[in-house]
């Protein structure tokens, strides 16, 4: 006897699904052409725009950052009491790639003007930015401080001056001290006079003494934002309001600041450099 033949539905057969193609679709290489880029790649420029910058400021810093900076206090004393003026200066050493006798300057460069004292009447004792006078050092503005701490008997090296700013002022040995002059006219630099104590009341008048100048060192603050308080004492500046001259460009206030050395007769400058002993 045969046995039944069994039947399939074709109402229970699932149909197979095919994909439909799609038109114009190309397929990626590779596994990384098929990825969305990353957008933090869109940035990478940018940043390191942004790195470069902070290398460059940051080596600026320090090569101009001050390594300390002085004050210096000048006293005169007159029959209407004592007059004085201080002034901050900084000092920054030579941190050129070379080392320290390559570029502009082989040493050290002082920044700061003048110090100006104004005793009244039109009379005045300036403070420049030298030293000596057969002939004026423009260099020993430098070591001021150093030097007449270390006359005082307080043994520093010009590294370690940045470290005494908690020291009291010492006072400025003559062979260190800066050149002090006076102008009988403030608008004419030939009218300018070096001031010892040996001729300052035949210059300046009856019952003016030189007391003599002292020097202390001060926080190099902040810098280059340095603006004042907190911050850091700037380093003091108005020459310009005090002698007009000096105003300008530098052709035309150089050949005004050797007119007065030379009236003065200070000597040791090139005309280039004559306005540096007033301002720098």
């Amino acid at each position: 006897m045969n046995a039944p033949v069994k039947t399939i539905s074709l109402e229970t057969t699932q149909p197979v699904k095919m994909p439909r193609p799609q038109k114009n679709r190309q397929l990626p290489q590779n596994e990384f052409e098929g990825q969305q880029p990353r957008r933090g790649l869109k940035l990478s420029g940018f940043a390191i725009l942004s790195l470069l910058a902070a290398l460059v400021v940051g080596d600026q810093i320090r090569l101009h950052r001050p390594d300390h900076k002085f004050r210096l206090a000048l006293e005169v004393e007159t029959p209407d009491g004592v007059k004085s003026a201080s002034g901050v200066y900084s000092v920054t050493p030579n941190r050129g790639y070379g080392g320290s006798n390559t570029g502009e300057t082989a040493g050290p460069k002082t920044k700061g003007d003048a110090l100006f004292v104004d005793l009244g009447g039109g009379k005045n004792v300036v403070a420049l930015l030298a030293v000596g006078t057969e002939p004026t050092d423009l260099d020993a503005t430098n070591y001021i401080a150093m030097r007449s701490f270390n006359a005082a008997g307080r043994k520093v090296q010009f590294r370690e001056m940045k470290k005494t700013t908690a020291m009291s002022p010492v006072p400025v040995p003559a062979a260190n001290a800066p050149v002090l002059v006076t102008f009988k006219d403030v608008n004419d630099p030939a009218t300018m006079r070096v001031v010892t104590p040996d001729n300052v009341q035949e210059l300046l008048g009856r019952g003016v003494k030189l007391h003599g100048m002292m020097v202390s060192t001060v926080a190099n603050g902040i810098w280059p934002l340095d603006f004042g308080g907190i911050l850091g004492e700037p380093v003091s500046r108005g020459i310009e309001q005090k002698l007009p001259w000096l105003k300008g460009e530098p052709e035309p206030t150089n050949q005004a600041a050797m007119k007065a050395l030379e009236a003065a007769g200070i000597k040791g400058f090139a005309r280039a450099d004559a306005k540096l002993a007033f301002e720098r």
